[in-house]
């Protein structure tokens, strides 16, 4: 799909705007910049692509409001060649996000018609995380630990095995909460392998479902 200046001048216009919403990271901006949002979205809502909203893309999932892909992936801290778990692959969306950040992928998605799109559509307009069909809530145990692990769904509660998963000194951003609404929430494993937590407000995600929900 084309990427012409008329695009890249809207991307222009919405990084301006998450700037002005207390995104401070360059490098994430710099990344939001670079990724051609309207490549992940339905035709019907091309037009709406580089408005500050989320956005349905079918199997009963959105891609996320840029201002949120941001807010996770500066609470992420990614330096460059960061071993990255990202729970729910969704559009691939902030896949790309994370890879233009430098990050190295493994993403997993629960929904087979998103898994099997995304990991065409990705790899097709320069995008190649390592992609995965199963249930975020184990994680990826055969290629752990991760420096960093996010997750892009409402999560009731925080999967064990993705704390168990995480380097000491890696972080964990994950919304937390079983309704309509989820706290943000940042877990740091320390190097004693304790756990430090903060939370940064609410946020508005579809629910990440356990395996026995989806199949």
């Amino acid at each position: 799909m084309e990427d012409n200046y008329r695009h890249k001048g809207l991307r222009k216009k919405l990084v301006e705007e998450i700037r002005a919403k207390g995104i401070t990271g360059e490098n994430v901006l710099q990344a939001l910049e670079k990724v051609p949002r309207h490549v992940f979205m339905d035709n019907a809502f091309l037009g709406f692509a580089y408005q500050d909203k989320a956005f349905p893309i079918g199997s009963g999932q959105t891609i996320s409001q840029p201002y949120t892909v941001a807010f996770q992936s500066q609470l992420l801290e990614i330096t460059k060649g960061d071993k990255v778990l990202e729970i729910g692959t969704g559009s691939g969306y902030q896949t790309a996000v994370l890879l233009e950040l430098g990050a190295k992928v493994y993403t997993i998605e629960r929904q087979k018609a998103l898994y099997d799109k995304t990991r065409q559509m990705l790899p097709a307009i320069g995008y190649d995380p390592k992609f995965f069909y199963g249930d975020g809530y184990k994680g990826l145990p055969a290629f752990a630990p991760f420096d960093k692990i996010l997750v892009t769904a409402g999560a009731p509660f925080v999967p064990q095995p993705l704390l168990d998963q995480l380097k000491p000194g890696g972080r964990l951003v994950i919304p937390v909460g079983s309704g309509d609404v989820q706290v943000m929430t940042l877990f740091i494993k320390k190097h004693d392998l304790s756990l430090e937590k903060h939370e940064f407000g609410s946020f508005k995600f579809v629910p990440l479902l356990t395996e026995r929900e989806w199949k």
